[in-house]
This record gives structure tokens, sequence and C-alpha cells, in this order.
């Protein structure tokens, strides 16, 4: 047997189609856990469903194995994105604004995304422990689009459904993704 022989299915479909392999399975893949998101959302009556959940599930599936995609940063990065954009919310006095897209780009919802994006990227470098899209989910905070703390729940248990299910899908298809994170 061939020492660079790959069990799993996600780099069996890249060995022997290459791109065309990879987009398969990014079709395949991506398509389910946004489905199983969605279900969840439709049944549950909650916003499961959002923006920085795409970037995500593009990690997830694109580097199964990537130290920015284990669970722990997963889900280390979008708690902390939106704790640091609800505190940028209130630090700017906005909790009660309407969003900005209700309102409109206003000066003080300028500082408060580009601070909120800014202040969580250096928190996720410093703890080391980086996921990139969670740029996106402390922007949905800070522009006040998720702001409630049903919303804020629900935000962050559609990250969790999302992690489990990429989980169980890269696992089921023998890409050996580590259950929390990689040994560091």
């Amino acid at each position: 047997m061939d020492e660079n022989y790959r069990s799993d299915v996600y780099h069996w479909l890249i060995d022997r189609y290459d791109n065309r392999g990879e987009a398969l399975y990014m079709l395949c893949t991506g398509f389910v856990a946004i489905t199983v998101n969605g279900l969840a959302a439709y049944f549950l009556k909650h916003p499961l469903l959002f923006p920085s959940l795409a970037p995500t599930v593009f990690m997830l599936f694109r580097q199964p194995l990537g130290k920015d995609c284990c669970p722990r940063n997963v889900l280390i990065g979008h708690l902390l994105a939106l704790c640091v954009g609800l505190a940028i919310l209130y630090i700017f006095g906005l909790q009660n604004q309407p969003s900005v897209l209700q309102e409109g780009v206003t000066f003080p919802r300028i500082w408060a995304a580009s601070l909120s994006v800014a202040v969580t990227e250096a928190l996720l470098l410093l703890i080391r422990r980086p996921h990139t899209p969670a740029g996106t989910t402390t922007l949905l905070v800070s522009l006040g689009l998720f702001t409630t703390s049903s919303q804020l729940v629900s935000l962050m248990a559609g990250v969790v459904i999302l992690v489990v299910v990429g989980w169980i899908i890269n696992r089921s298809l023998g890409v050996k993704v580590p259950l929390w994170g990689p040994k560091d």
C-alpha cells in the first residue's frame, strides 16, 4: 500500500479528482451542515442561521484538520466575538439603538464595528485560539443585528449545532478531526 494513501473521503476525493473532488466534498458537506442548522432554526423558531456560519462551514470542511477550525477554536472564537461585540455596544451606548440596517451607518457604528473586529481578532491571537469567521460574529453584534439575550443564545446555539454536525460529518467520512483541539 502506498504510504501516501489516505483513507478518508476528503483526501481520497482530492487525490482522485483534484479540486473537483474538494469542491464535491464542500458542496455535499456544506449543504448538509447548513440544512441541519436551518431545520433546527425552523423547528425551534430561533435564528440559528446567520452569516458567520458560512465561513465557518468553509473552514470546517475545506481545512478539516486545521487548527483554526478545531471545535475548541470555533466555539471559543465565536463566544469571544459575541462578548466583545456586546461590550463594544455598551461602550458606545448603542445597546438600545436600532440596528445599522434600521438606523443607517453612523460614526458610533463605524467605531464600534472597527473596534469590535480589531479587538476580537487581536484577543483570539493573544490567547492562541484563532478563528477568522469570528470577525463576522462580532460585527453581527456590534452592528446591532443580534442584541437580545435570546438572539445571543441562539447565535451561540447555531455555532454549537454547526460544530457538532461538522464533527459528525467529517468523522463519519473518515476525517480524523479532533474532539476538542489538536495536540499543541
